[in-house]
């Protein structure tokens, strides 16, 4: 027997802020999609190339994903996040044309379509998106950066990453080549459930926050909230990049909410005896069985 689908209610947020940079390079969209504004288009861009190379960069990759996937919900969203990739590298490597090769603009671009409760992700570059499920917090995307891929290899632990003089190092940007690589952008394919968090983040926190922290942080609260906690305590430790985060809450399921308001109801409503009482009444019933026990005996 088919069942209607029904859309997964959520609430989403955003923050961005300096952080240790003098400006603020990263840029983050919070859109919501459809005729019906049920889907929502979340990214982070975090730009770089000096001066105003990454902020420009970072901005032109968010206007392009607002241009092509701002409007309708595409029926193929893969396909159509691929485009969008594509088009904002191609318009960001014609705008650095004249800059000086060494301090070409680019950006990574971790973007995400919610349409239902199916979530497709994509993702050029080092900032991430996280699930947080039921406590545990899991990485979807994958680094494009030298030290990620060495610790693939087994040549560094995965915490000497935060160490590494070539933590900073892209081994894939949009707008820095004047081709996006064949194999870009990466596309992750999940389904999200009640309850659970996505997080779309810049590289700022990396060094600064462990990963199992963010399900303490996304804990409790609206998106909005938890986006500026997490920023704020990124710039407590003193981060030395911008900081900048999506934060979307998938909210409890109609089933989830209603046996929570009735298990608050049977505790205000159950009465409260008197311990004394109590224990009196245990005794009486214990006799009880005793006395009954010994006549069926004789």
């Amino acid at each position: 027997m088919l069942t209607e689908q029904r859309p997964l209610e959520v609430e989403v947020g955003s923050a961005s802020r300096i952080g240790g940079r003098d400006h603020n390079e990263d840029a983050v969209l919070v859109q919501p999609i459809g005729a019906d504004g049920q889907a929502w288009l979340l990214a982070v861009a975090d730009g770089m190339g000096g001066h105003d190379g990454g902020e420009v960069a970072s901005g032109i990759a968010i206007d392009v994903l607002k241009e092509q996937l701002g409007d309708i919900v595409p029926l193929d969203v893969r396909l159509e996040l691929t485009r969008a990739y594509r088009t904002a590298n191609d318009r960001i490597w014609a705008q650095g044309q004249d800059v000086p090769v060494d301090r070409h603009m680019g950006t990574t671009l971790v973007a995400a379509i919610l349409k239902g409760p199916y979530l497709t992700i994509a993702n050029v570059g080092d900032s991430r998106a996280y699930l947080i499920r039921a406590n545990q917090v899991v990485q979807i995307t994958n680094d494009h950066s030298v030290v990620a891929e060495q610790a693939a290899r087994g040549e560094i632990e995965e915490d000497e990453q935060r160490t590494s003089a070539k933590r900073n190092m892209l081994t894939a940007a949009v707008g820095t080549t004047e081709r996006l690589d064949r194999k870009m952008p990466e596309i992750f394919e999940l389904s999200l459930l009640p309850e659970d968090r996505l997080l779309l983040c810049s590289d700022g926190f990396y060094d600064v926050i462990d990963q199992q922290e963010y399900a303490a942080q996304l804990g409790a609260g609206d998106p909005n909230t938890m986006s500026m906690s997490l920023v704020s305590l990124a710039e407590q430790r003193n981060t030395t990049d911008n900081v900048s985060a999506v934060v979307l809450v998938a909210r409890p399921s109609r089933a989830t909410t209603q046996r929570a308001e009735l298990e608050m109801t049977i505790a205000e409503t159950k009465p409260q005896g008197n311990p004394i009482v109590v224990a009196i009444i245990v005794l009486l019933v214990a006799v009880l069985v005793v006395a009954i026990a010994f006549f069926f005996l004789l």
